[in-house]
């Protein structure tokens, strides 16, 4: 936890949080926190900021709070990415968060299987956990925008292109013929497929919406692998 990410519920006055749970022990079990301890916090869509523990118990922890400045700013790409293994997507989605990413879209794909999308994972409130961990890791305070949507012809065809807005369209496709190019300037949108890549009908189905393929070179990467090393080649210096 290298940000204690606060939320509305915690405060208990204008300058002041309670919080007990999973950060209170975390606090205290693997931080070895005492009170007088300051420790970096951040206010959920928020501000960034100083929390200094005034008391610290088996039941709470009372922190006074300094906000002093803003989170990072988002990584200028909306990620639209074939639904990954469940036991996958936590991974993904806190590193997708950490990176600070805003806006995602999991979308099907013939290769996602069927069962994933009855995983209690794709649940608002289990969503909603792995992002507060990866906005936790990335030192952010702002939740990024989730949309489910297990249906990939009805999706492409009539909601992506006013979803993705104006910028680059990138698919990462092994098979493609242009390299991925890297750090690009202003708002791209980057689709990632499943495990063994978009079929071609789905390849062309993004083509048609103004998408460009393009290759990582000769390795084939697993899925969170390759978000992580696309995320971090495309951004902007």
């Amino acid at each position: 936890m290298n940000l204690l990410l606060l939320q509305e519920e915690d405060l208990c006055g204008a300058d002041r949080a309670c919080i007990g749970g999973r950060r209170l022990q975390h606090l205290r079990q693997v931080l070895g926190s005492q009170t007088g301890d300051c420790l970096r916090v951040g206010l959920l869509n928020g501000p960034l900021g100083e929390g200094l523990i005034e008391q610290l118990d088996a039941r709470q922890a009372v922190l006074s709070l300094r906000w002093s400045g803003q989170p990072p700013d988002e990584l200028p790409v909306r990620l639209v990415l074939a639904l990954p293994r469940p036991k996958v997507l936590g991974r993904v989605l806190q590193s997708v968060a950490a990176l600070g990413v805003k806006q995602l879209v999991l979308v099907n794909s013939w290769r996602v299987d069927k069962s994933y999308w009855s995983s209690p994972l794709l649940q608002p409130a289990a969503l909603r956990q792995q992002l507060l961990l990866g906005l936790e890791q990335g030192v952010d305070t702002r939740l990024p925008q989730i949309l489910l949507r297990s249906r990939f012809k009805p999706f492409v065809e009539d909601e992506l292109h006013d979803w993705c807005g104006a910028g680059t369209r990138l698919v990462a496709h092994p098979a493609a013929a242009v390299p991925c190019p890297a750090a690009q300037n202003g708002f791209l949108t980057l689709a990632i497929g499943p495990e063994g890549g978009f079929i071609p009908y789905e390849i062309e189905a993004l083509q048609a919406q103004g998408f460009t393929a393009v290759h990582l070179g000769r390795r084939i990467l697993r899925v969170e692998t390759a978000v992580a090393f696309l995320l971090g080649r495309l951004s902007p210096r």
